[in-house]
């Protein structure tokens, strides 16, 4: 599937998110609400649009999805629909997570923007907060 194929079969409520930064996954306000319609952070958005497409990933935060070895590999190509990690550091707490949707493009969505956003990977480059691309997880 190419990108805009993707970005064109993903339903108006996913680029209608807002960022908010207290509903990520496994915290309360998304238990008692789940879904985006009252926002999300990186992880919990990336793991709904995965979700959109029958691709299945545990509440993890950024930490313990590069850590998994299980249900996800790291793969040095990525391919539409594969997971990103980004830092401003080489550690993956804390990181940003985003899905590819082409070759050096990224959906994601970030407190700067406020709304789901396409960016290139030099985009992320450019911005101190990003700068560490740590790699590409596929979900098995």
């Amino acid at each position: 599937m190419g990108e805009s194929e993707l970005l064109r079969r993903l339903p108006e409520r996913v680029w209608a998110t807002p960022y908010a930064g207290g509903r990520f996954p496994g915290s309360r306000a998304v238990a008692e609400r789940p879904g985006l319609a009252d926002g999300a952070n990186c992880q919990l958005f990336a793991y709904e649009v995965l979700r959109h497409f029958a691709i299945d990933v545990p509440a993890w935060r950024s930490s313990d999805l590069w850590a998994d070895t299980v249900l996800t590999e790291r793969v040095t190509h990525a391919r539409p629909l594969d997971l990103v990690l980004y830092n401003s550091t080489g550690e993956a707490w804390g990181a940003h997570v985003g899905v590819v949707v082409g070759e050096g493009r990224v959906l994601h969505l970030s407190a700067e923007v406020g709304r789901p956003a396409v960016w290139d990977t030099a985009d992320f480059a450019a911005r101190d907060r990003y700068r560490t691309c740590l790699g590409f997880k596929r979900v098995l």
